[in-house]
């Protein structure tokens, strides 16, 4: 597997700065926001889309260094009541997968989205419990009328570009768990699959070696994040693991992100390696920065650290010993 980056957490470096230090710290791949929640930095999407010569050059650059382009990524809400974020999530995506098709990336990362309660409702609505049974029945809605319709239309159009979505399964998305995954991509599109990040599994008690398992048996994960997470037991008897407070607050929550190894040990990341490889999945490990007690350049050069020494990166060999 190559290992990569999601280069957000680089934004203040212009595009090619970028690609030296990813190039530098021994990385084979860059993971480019084109808009939504990862902002725009390294990549002026309607700039590229308008003009081949900028696509061409923007693909040398990345190819000079010996680096890919494992996938864009305009995490929004598109289905989101508010209308002016809605328009802005699926218009970003839209182009992102036209430009993800021109330049022969594979995979476009995203989220699901959630939609309100009715056509009325101003606010997003995340239901998390069968009862009372309005719940149950807002989240049928939900599915029905929002959610597979739009991915039905966005799946089509990922497969007349060639392109594959890989929806991160987190919290507060109609999709986020392995079932709803699958669901998913049953009712709608096989383009349709995960960006699998197990940092967002963990806390909702999901083991990520079983969701490798379970994704992968079906072909359905089509990108991989790499980002760890701390759980604070003594906080999650007071809190919960839907904790609601703020992340600085570090002393207190149930759980944090943290770099890779900082929340869970080299032999469960090395464990998870060895289940992408297993169940089909041999793309790019992408390292997301979101540790509070690090700074980027720390947090990033310990998760490149130890990723370098779990990370299977040739083919396997023959089994010379049968």
């Amino acid at each position: 597997m190559k290992l990569g980056v999601f280069t957000v957490l680089f934004a203040e470096k212009n595009f090619e700065e970028m690609l030296d230090h990813v190039k530098a710290s021994g990385l084979d791949a860059v993971e480019i926001g084109t808009g939504g929640y990862p902002g725009d930095a390294h990549c002026k999407i309607d700039e590229l889309l308008e003009d081949e010569n900028k696509r061409k050059n923007y693909l040398q650059a990345v190819t000079d260094r010996s680096l890919t382009i494992s996938g864009f990524s305009c995490h929004g809400n598109p289905l989101t009541p508010d209308q002016a974020f809605a328009e802005e999530s699926d218009t970003i995506l839209r182009k992102t997968i036209k430009l993800a098709g021109l330049m022969e990336v594979p995979v476009v990362n995203c989220f699901s989205g959630t939609p309100g309660d009715h056509e009325g409702a101003k606010s997003p609505n995340w239901p998390v419990a069968p009862w009372p049974a309005e719940y149950a029945e807002v989240l049928e809605w939900q599915w029905e009328e929002k959610l597979v319709p739009y991915w039905k239309e966005i799946g089509g159009l990922a497969e007349k570009h060639n392109v594959k979505i890989g929806i991160e399964l987190h919290a507060g998305f109609l999709v986020h768990t392995p079932y709803t995954m699958l669901k998913l991509r049953d009712k709608t599109s096989p383009a349709i699959g995960a960006n699998l990040d197990p940092s967002h599994l963990w806390w909702q008690g999901i083991d990520p070696v079983a969701a490798i398992k379970i994704l992968g048996k079906e072909d359905a994960i089509y990108h991989f994040h790499a980002k760890d997470t701390y759980i604070d037991q003594d906080n999650v008897n007071m809190y919960g693991l839907t904790d609601m407070q703020p992340y600085s607050n570090i002393q207190t929550r149930a759980w944090s992100f943290r770099s890779v190894g900082c929340g869970h040990s080299l032999q469960e990341w090395s464990d998870m390696i060895s289940a992408l490889r297993t169940f089909g999945y041999d793309y790019v490990v992408s390292i997301e920065h979101e540790d509070p007690l690090m700074s980027i350049d720390e947090g990033f050069s310990r998760a490149v650290q130890n990723l370098k020494a779990v990370n299977i990166k040739e083919s396997p060999a023959e089994m010379w010993w049968v």
